[in-house]
C-alpha cells in the first residue's frame, strides 16, 4: 500500500513559511541540495528541473503530489498553474477549481482522497504542504521528513496548523548536513 509523506522544509521554531507565505529565505545548497537532487529529484518544481540538470530524472520517491491552495498559489504570479506537471498533481481547495487541465482540485474530504489514493498502485504520495492541510490530514500522515534548517523566524505558517490532535511518530532516520541543516524521518508508531 501506498503512504502519505509530509515531506518540507521547516524552520528550528516549527515553521514551513513566513507569515505572507514567504519560503525562499530556506537555502538550497551543498550536500542537502545534492541529497534532495538524488533521493528526491520529484519534489523540484518541473520549471527547476532542468536549470539543475534534472529534467530527465525519473521519479524516486512520489508519482504523486497534494498541497493546499496557499502552497498552489505561490507559483500562480509566475505563471505555473501546473508546478509540477511531472507528478500527478492534487490541490485541496474549496475557492479555486479548473486552473490547469493537468491539475484536479478537490474542494472537500482531502482524508477520503488520501485513502483513496493509497489504494492504487504507485509510488508515494507527497503532501508538500501548506499547514493546515497537514493538521487535516494527521491521521493519514504515515511518513514525516522534516528538513529542518536553522533559522529562527518567530512567525509564520507552521508544520500543523489546526487544533490539539496527539499522535506519535518514531525517528527512524537522522541526517545532519554541512549547512547546519538536519533531515528527520519519523514513521507513524
Amino acid at each position: 500500500m501506498r503512504q502519505l509523506t509530509y515531506y518540507v522544509a521547516a524552520t528550528l521554531d516549527g515553521y514551513i513559511a513566513g507569515p505572507e507565505g514567504q519560503f525562499d529565505f530556506f537555502p538550497f545548497e551543498g550536500e542537502v541540495r545534492d541529497t534532495v537532487l538524488a533521493e528526491y529529484p520529484e519534489t523540484l518544481p518541473t520549471v527547476a528541473r532542468e536549470p539543475f540538470g534534472i529534467a530527465e530524472a525519473p521519479n524516486r520517491q512520489f508519482d504523486t503530489v497534494l498541497m493546499g491552495r496557499s502552497t498552489y498559489e505561490a507559483g500562480l504570479p509566475q505563471g505555473l498553474t501546473s508546478p509540477y506537471a511531472h507528478l500527478k498533481q492534487y490541490v485541496v481547495s474549496s475557492t479555486l477549481s479548473g486552473l490547469d487541465p493537468e491539475v484536479e482540485f478537490v474542494a472537500d474530504d482531502p482524508a477520503g482522497l488520501v485513502r483513496a489514493l493509497k489504494k492504487q498502485d504507485g509510488l508515494g504520495i507527497w503532501l508538500c504542504g501548506g499547514g493546515k492541510l497537514a493538521s487535516a490530514l494527521l491521521d493519514e500522515i504515515d511518513v514525516l521528513i522534516i528538513k529542518r534548517n536553522p533559522i529562527v523566524i518567530g512567525s509564520g505558517i507552521p508544520l500543523f496548523d489546526g487544533p490539539f490532535n496527539l499522535a506519535g511518530f518514531t525517528l527512524s532516520a537522522n541526517r545532519s548536513f554541512d549547512t547546519g541543516v538536519s533531515m528527520t524521518t519519523f514513521h507513524r508508531k
